[in-house]
């Protein structure tokens, strides 16, 4: 069967991602995995605009992405995919970012709507969950910088809604204090209520039988339920974090000062200032729909848009 090797970036809210895979049938191979915390999404919920140094940071992680994508090119080149989600779809000057990404892979970026997003994150999430003993149908959230995907659906999508709700956009609104106030957490949590009822309003989260948590905040608080010595995504894929450890998890980060969440061994140095909020929302979406526990998984839009590229 022919192999053919394919190179997608997934440039969030938070952060921008690099798979270069090798795709034969149903096996998709990693041949390079990254990740840079380039924070794009910096002030866009406050200003509209994407902030000039946060352009710059972005770029530059993509032009490393771009000369690793090179090397493994030996053949040729390969099949590129840009997908660009909230924070850029949101952007009044995304046209900056456009030709940035255009000069650097030679592609056109694709700024994808929250419902795309949320079917690139679905088939990302679950073309691997067959033999996890994994319930259908599934409710994949995919909890972003600047949004939060919930899809339902088995072997396809039966309904998907992106909302404005993610660790980056909640944290800027709401948790600016280190830790935050109650009055500051209640707001947010009011927030993440809100968009839960609009999803529930178009999605059937009601019919679903397992919780699949996709991104950083949920692989983040995962690594601390676990209590994991350092960030292990082989330990962390395919984990089940009961409902209890979810609460436990986020209510601890909510009352931590940066310091003491910045010496949790699992914590990336760029998720420090924005888990507490990232975790408030995976905790609410647990306690909303009574899921005893969360299967979290390492793969998902960036898998889909590799499988995408197939």
């Amino acid at each position: 069967m022919e192999t053919k090797r394919v190179a997608a970036i997934d440039c969030g809210t938070n952060s921008v991602r690099l798979l270069i895979a090798d795709i034969s049938g149903d096996d998709l191979t990693d041949v390079e995995r990254r990740m840079e915390i380039v924070r794009l999404g910096q002030d866009v919920d406050r200003t509209g605009r994407l902030a000039p140094e946060a352009l710059e940071r972005t770029f530059s992680a993509m032009r490393g992405y771009a000369k690793l994508i090179r090397e493994h090119s030996p053949d040729g080149p390969v099949p590129i995919r840009v997908v660009a989600t909230s924070a850029t779809r949101d952007a009044a000057n995304r046209a900056d970012f456009v030709s940035g990404v255009r000069d650097i892979f030679g592609v056109e970026p694709e700024v994808v709507t929250g419902d795309e997003e949320a079917r690139l994150s679905f088939t990302g999430a679950t073309r691997g969950l067959a033999g996890a003993a994994a319930e259908t149908p599934f409710l994949v959230v995919d909890i972003g910088g600047g949004s939060t995907e919930f899809v339902v659906g088995s072997r396809s999508v039966e309904g998907a809604l992106s909302v404005d709700i993610g660790c980056v956009r909640l944290t800027e609104r709401h948790l600016r204090d280190d830790p935050p106030a109650t009055g500051d957490v209640e707001a947010a949590v009011a927030d993440i209520e809100a968009a839960m009822d609009r999803v529930e309003e178009s999605v059937p989260v009601r019919t679903a039988r397992t919780l699949v948590g996709l991104a950083g905040s949920v692989t983040t608080v995962a690594g601390i339920a676990l209590g994991l010595p350092a960030y292990d995504p082989a330990r962390i894929h395919h984990s089940r974090i009961p409902a209890e450890r979810v609460h436990e998890v986020s209510a601890r980060l909510l009352e931590m000062t940066h310091d003491e969440r910045a010496a949790i061994p699992v914590m990336h140095p760029g998720r420090v200032d924005v888990i507490g909020a990232g975790a408030l929302i995976l905790d609410r979406i647990v306690r909303r729909y009574g899921f005893s526990e969360v299967v979290v998984s390492e793969h998902d839009i960036l898998d889909g848009i590799a499988w995408s590229l197939a």
